[in-house]
């Protein structure tokens, strides 16, 4: 069982040297854009590879298993990353040490797949201390309540701005640039939402963007792939959403995890400042 660790820090100061890992999950377009199920899964070096609904009554619900993609787990201090892509969405596993933290929930219904994925890296639930909710839209929180019934001893997380949306059996611990959880920085990039959260590795490179930003292309390094901001037409306020772009590139990262789009495997702090030169 993962020891429950939240410590009040700069939001991009060093990473701590507790073991940790972190699962990430995003939804396509807040719930009303669809795609196919897959999962991804990356070490620091990869491989290739809305309205909120309702939560199910039975945590044990049956859900088709997404394919997968996986990579060796990292060495060392390193943090390997899981993806799992739901119906429109994607999911993240950050991983270390036998122990796991899960970012984000999916839709109602998704608990099951996203159980899958854990046991594809070897965790299970009781690996799972820490459950960070990007933000409000049901298709990010859309399983948490389920979550919590499987996964009891998770601490869950949102920004101020979101935690009175998230639905979950006791209001989840609200975080912000001050704090980290599972030696991860938290970032408040508001704009989407009023409460929108990203979570930032520096060690090994990561940014988590949930909806903040959006994959543009193949994901993969190159001409045919990108960097977009945050869908106008899902978000409340797109003059925050541009300020916490700019603030996101004064982070350190290669590889950027998005709730909608191919993952971005290098050149992440590179990408974003591209797209703040588009910006108004």
């Amino acid at each position: 069982m993962i020891a429950r660790l939240i410590n009040r820090r700069m939001a991009v100061a060093d990473m701590g040297k507790a073991g940790m890992a972190i699962m990430v999950f995003g939804l396509a377009a807040c719930a009303e854009e669809s795609g196919e199920s897959s999962t991804t899964s990356f070490g620091t070096t990869p491989s290739t590879g809305g309205p909120a609904g309702t939560t199910p009554s039975s945590p044990s619900s049956t859900t088709t298993p997404a394919d997968t993609t996986s990579s060796p787990p990292a060495s060392g201090a390193a943090t390997s990353w899981h993806r799992v892509a739901l119906s429109g969405v994607s999911a993240y596993i950050l991983y270390r040490n036998g122990e796991g933290a899960l970012v984000d929930t999916g839709n109602p219904g998704d608990h099951g797949a996203i159980e899958t994925a854990l046991g594809e890296v070897g965790l299970g639930w009781d690996s799972i201390g820490h459950v960070i909710v990007t933000h409000k839209h049901g298709d990010h929180q859309g399983s948490a309540e389920a979550i919590a019934q499987v996964a009891p001893g998770a601490t869950f997380y949102a920004g101020e701005g979101d935690a009175p949306s998230i639905r979950l059996p006791a209001p989840p611990t609200i975080v912000g640039d001050s704090d980290r959880v599972f030696d991860l920085n938290i970032v408040e990039t508001p704009g989407h939402t009023p409460g929108h959260l990203t979570v930032h590795d520096p060690v090994s490179g990561i940014l988590v963007a949930g909806d903040s930003l959006n994959g543009v292309g193949s994901g993969v390094s190159g001409s045919d792939s990108g960097v977009g901001g945050a869908n106008p037409r899902f978000s409340e306020d797109m003059a925050a959403a541009e300020d916490s772009i700019r603030k996101m590139a004064q982070l350190s990262f290669e590889v950027i995890l998005f709730g909608h789009g191919e993952p971005l495997l290098e050149g992440g702090t590179a990408a974003v400042d591209t797209l703040i030169e588009t910006l108004p």
